[in-house]
């Protein structure tokens, strides 16, 4: 097999809403059986690794908790690293605030406090935590503004979506002119990093895996590994096309019954 380790984009890739797409538990059986290792990547910070687990195994697909990387994950590990002291606000669902909590960082509403504002995909966003926001970041000016992920609306099954961390972002952005500085999430490739930690392997060595042009294969040209764009998601064939040579996927794929 060409590749030692291939990191699976999962929401379009593997799974669309709770069914299988096609190939995709035979694919990574075979990739198993050959020897190589898997990650499975996401953007959405809603959901604790091991509901991702829990998630593959219901559609066959077995899972460790190293083998998840998500949003949760790439911010705490960089917040550890980076700024194992801060205060923070993170506007965020529970999953991504008890595993900060859980790590050992102190988290404040109090605007005069806080050292990070974190952008998250949160639902239940309001006026109050973007008045929070609008005092740490412009008001007192102390804080910075950082988010778990870029994307603009998570896509759902039928067509449906809902507005994700993009939008938060731009709210908070716009009332107080301070800029995101970094992003945990796809394109980024902080992602990669944290998904490939333990193992020793060339950037040749590894295969993204993925339906988004923007996110999924943005980030493995990023990193500097190849990339293979599925058509059972997002992106389309047609894209491709206007995207200059060096930022087209390596590979494209009908679905992951081409990938083994």
């Amino acid at each position: 097999m060409r590749y030692k380790a291939y990191i699976f984009d999962q929401d379009g890739t593997i799974y669309l809403g709770d069914k299988p797409l096609p190939g995709a538990v035979e694919a990574i059986a075979a990739i198993r059986e050959a020897g190589a290792a898997i990650r499975f990547v996401s953007n959405n910070p809603t959901k604790d690794p091991e509901e991702y687990v829990a998630k593959l195994a219901k559609i066959g697909i077995d899972a460790e908790l190293q083998d998840i990387t998500n949003t949760v994950v790439t911010t705490v590990n960089w917040l550890k690293h980076n700024h194992p002291s801060a205060v923070l606000f993170p506007i965020a669902e529970p999953p991504l605030i008890r595993a900060l909590e859980a790590a050992g960082f102190e988290i404040s509403d109090d605007p005069e406090r806080i050292d990070i504002v974190i952008a998250s995909y949160d639902r239940t966003f309001d006026y109050r935590k973007l008045q929070i926001a609008f005092d740490a970041l412009w008001r007192y000016k102390r804080a910075i503004l950082v988010q778990t992920n870029p994307d603009k609306y998570c896509p759902f099954p039928g067509g449906r979506g809902e507005p994700d961390c993009a939008a938060i972002v731009a709210a908070i952005e716009a009332c107080t002119g301070v800029k995101c500085q970094v992003n945990f999430g796809k394109p980024s490739a902080i992602m990669v990093e944290a998904a490939l930690y333990g193992l020793d392997l060339d950037p040749s060595e590894v295969l993204m895996v993925g339906d988004r042009l923007m996110t999924d294969i943005a980030m493995g040209v990023k990193a500097g590994i190849d990339t293979a764009l599925v058509l059972t998601g997002d992106s389309k064939l047609s894209e491709v096309d206007e995207l200059p040579e060096a930022e087209r996927p390596t590979h494209i794929l009908k679905d992951l019954t081409e990938l083994p």
